[in-house]
């Protein structure tokens, strides 16, 4: 009989983030990530609760909003400046640029645009503004130690980045 995910066991997954409209993987995890279900908060709430009772093989796929979790897209946090203002190794699109407000509060701004001109930087999550689906791919159940359930996960456990993957990108 296969393990169901309940609270105290172990529960090893693999995940995708798919643009719901374009069907764009988004985010993919390298290597299988583990937790302990119900010893914390590692997933959201919506994507627990559709884990529970499942088991090894199964696929569950959960929608969400990404503004349910990373806040209203801001366009304020989007801005263009002239490329000559902008260093060479910021331009390209897919850059990530740490910058500080006049307060010391560190934000990252992703570059989303370049043309001969000018360059367009976005501080917003990339997931904000999206329709979302969460593919997780149940890899392994197992009852939890003590230890793992007191630290909510893997306890000197490196991942195995070897593995195979079941579920294909």
């Amino acid at each position: 009989m296969r393990e169901a995910i309940q609270n105290n066991k172990y529960v090893e997954l693999a995940y995708r983030v798919i643009d719901k409209k374009s069907g764009e993987i988004l985010i993919a995890v390298e290597f299988p990530i583990g937790y302990v279900h119900g010893a914390n908060d590692i997933l959201m709430p919506s994507v627990t609760k559709d884990l529970e009772g499942k088991a090894a093989g199964d696929v569950v796929e959960v929608s969400f909003n990404g503004d349910q979790i990373y806040g209203a897209r801001d366009e304020s946090l989007v801005f263009t400046d002239r490329i000559e203002n902008v260093p060479e190794e910021y331009r390209k699109v897919g850059t990530t640029i740490m910058a500080e407000n006049d307060k010391g509060k560190a934000r990252s701004f992703i570059v989303t645009r370049i043309d001969d001109k000018t360059l367009t930087l976005d501080g917003n999550h990339p997931l904000c503004g999206r329709e979302i689906v969460f593919k997780l791919e149940i890899l392994n159940v197992r009852d939890a130690t003590e230890e793992e359930i007191e630290a909510g996960g893997p306890v000197g456990v490196e991942p195995d980045i070897n593995r195979s993957l079941l579920m294909p990108i």
